[in-house]
């Protein structure tokens, strides 16, 4: 039992550390906004983990990993919503570049991190496929179906919350490095980039 559990951790570890829509939409916050901003925004994802958790368990999810029209419904909004976060980084990068002509503070980033998270999160519906098909064959034989799809689900948005919070300070370790005009608006270019590229990769996925 011991041994099935730490290799069911060990997978869990694997995917949670995969890069993926949650660390850009982290770092895009984490750099912007400072380490608090990034941990509120890891607290919104590790929501929709729970959130999508308790529909798994109560056999929503499943239909939605089934039902090809809710599938795309979810995949367009969070492509779109990826879309989103990616140009409205590049547009504060813009911005940021005739700020720091004009000797003026950046502006904030808009919105709730926490919200940002949650959001980013509940609209990719890759998870509803990974809670749906990959955890009911790790799930320990020894318990019921639900409980232990609900320890599974506890222990992947355990996981994420450590590895994602550890990756914000350690982004807070080199603030000093990412406020620098220069690599700020860089940054915002990078991750602009990228979540367009994971929001178009998300558009195209099939279930």
């Amino acid at each position: 039992m011991l041994i099935q559990f730490l290799t069911v951790a060990g997978v869990l570890a694997v995917l949670t550390v995969v890069p993926g829509p949650d660390m850009a939409v982290v770092t895009k916050r984490a750099v912007s906004a400072g380490w608090g901003d990034g941990l509120r925004t890891v607290g919104g994802i590790t929501g929709g983990l729970l959130v999508w958790g308790v529909l798994t368990v109560v056999g929503l999810a499943a239909v939605l990993a089934a039902s090809a029209a809710a599938y795309t419904v979810v995949k367009l909004a969070g492509a779109a919503y990826l879309v989103f976060l990616g140009i409205q980084a590049l547009i504060h990068s813009r911005r940021d570049r005739a700020q720091t002509a004009g000797d003026t503070p950046p502006a904030a980033p808009v919105g709730s991190p926490w919200r940002t998270g949650l959001v980013s999160n509940l609209f990719n519906p890759k998870i509803a496929v990974f809670y749906t098909g990959l955890l009911p064959t790790l799930a320990p034989p020894g318990m019921s179906p639900h409980a232990g799809m609900a320890l599974l689900v506890l222990i992947h948005a355990m996981l994420t919350a450590v590895w994602l919070g550890s990756y914000v300070m350690l982004l807070a370790k080199a603030r000093a490095f990412f406020q620098k005009p220069s690599v700020r608006r860089a940054m915002d270019r990078i991750t602009g980039v990228v979540l367009i590229g994971f929001g178009l990769k998300v558009a195209a996925t099939q279930p």
